[in-house]
């Protein structure tokens, strides 16, 4: 009789050598709040995303781009502009459940690299590049602080979990774009062997359910950004309480007025099915979409935009005190900027991170400082939360 764990755990490693496109990670915790936290892999340009319209050094840096309400883009706040790539979600602004942070970065300074800035991000660590062994992720030192904190049983296709949930902590991963192929005898097998079991029974299910819907569907649909969130909505709305998930495709160093449209657009239908998944349950759900760095002030010879430092997060959700931006503004003069090309960083953008999670799940601001955010200085609440 073939032992069910052994066969779980055989299967998972299988499985972890198919290919996936896009991560996700779960947890659970006792608490009625929903966190969701978006990496955008690339380096957002929020210059552009929120664009300082007021600020007449921005035309002067970026003359041969469309800047402002005049050019089409959506007027927020008679200073600030949202790019029409978001368009979609002006419903969310009007009715306070979508805010930006503006002129905030990470503590990573100088190298600018992708890979290092990504880690710094979701490492939470306050500027040093984590050691390649041991490393762990501030989502997953949450889950350390928090009592009753479960995994739950799930799958992980591809490749390792995130480093934002990386860690000692409990949880689980899950990938859609990828395909659990099996016979039907195996089938058949499978759900003879958990039958019984009513740990293993219901996730057993789940898994021949998404292995009939297969990642071609998936991709009959586009390119997966309603899936991966529709997915995200399904477990929020249940057992799970955090969600972690990645969008790439920011980095814009040609033609950004083509290059920033898509990913704008997928992030957009992305944050609207994960609300039309959820609920009533999106009343209590906050997400954070981060970014590893910004981009430079001023645009390149292509039309696009370098690796820089200062950029824009941006929240939504039904829990957050949206339809603002917040935080103060640097100015773009050439003396204001962070060596004469970036957008001045104001505030660390794990700030909002911990200010959020110190509101959603009343986490101590000596234990945020202390371990979830090595070093950081949390400062004065800036009101993301309703």
């Amino acid at each position: 009789m073939l032992d069910r764990r052994r066969f779980l755990t055989t299967g998972a490693c299988s499985l972890a050598a198919a290919p996936l496109v896009s991560p996700m990670a779960f947890a659970s915790l006792p608490s009625d709040h929903r966190l969701v936290v978006v990496i955008l892999r690339g380096a957002m340009d929020g210059l552009d995303v929120l664009q300082p319209y007021g600020d007449p050094d921005l035309a002067r840096l970026r003359p041969e781009f469309a800047i402002g309400p005049a050019a089409g883009a959506l007027d927020l706040t008679g200073f600030h502009a949202m790019h029409p790539g978001l368009e979609d979600l002006l419903p969310l602004w009007r009715a306070g459940e979508l805010g930006f942070a503006q002129a905030v970065s990470t503590p990573y300074r100088d190298g600018r690299s992708h890979f290092d800035g990504q880690d710094i991000l979701e490492a939470g660590t306050a500027g040093e590049v984590p050691p390649m062994i041991g490393r762990d992720g501030w989502l997953n030192r949450l889950l350390g602080v928090l009592p009753g904190v479960e995994g739950r049983t799930a799958f992980a296709i591809g490749r390792e979990d995130m480093l934002l949930l990386r860690g000692a902590a409990p949880h689980a991963a899950w990938a859609p774009d990828a395909r659990l192929e099996m016979a039907a005898a195996t089938r058949d097998l499978l759900t003879h062997i958990y039958h019984d079991d009513p740990l293993f029974r219901d996730r057993a299910a789940e898994a021949l359910r998404l292995s009939a819907q297969g990642p071609s569907a998936k991709r009959g649909q586009g390119d997966g950004v309603e899936a991966l969130f529709g997915f995200a909505a399904s477990q929020l709305a249940a057992d799970s309480r955090i969600a972690a998930l990645s969008l790439a495709g920011w980095d814009t160093h040609r033609r950004q007025d083509r290059a920033l449209l898509p990913p704008l657009r997928r992030l957009a239908r992305g944050i609207l099915t994960l609300r039309d998944g959820l609920g009533p349950v999106w009343a209590r759900t906050t997400v954070l979409a981060m970014t590893e760095f910004g981009r430079t002030a001023a645009h390149n010879g292509t039309r696009g935009t370098d690796h820089g430092t200062g950029g824009a997060m941006i929240a939504a959700g039904g829990a957050i005190a949206g339809g603002q931006v917040w935080g103060g503004w640097p100015g773009l003069a050439e003396a204001d900027l962070l060596d004469r090309r970036d957008l001045m960083p104001l505030r660390d953008v794990r700030a909002y991170a911990a200010w959020a999670l110190h509101g959603l799940f009343g986490v101590d601001r000596g234990v945020l400082s202390r371990v979830v955010f090595p070093g950081l200085e949390m400062g004065t609440d800036p009101g993301l939360l309703a």
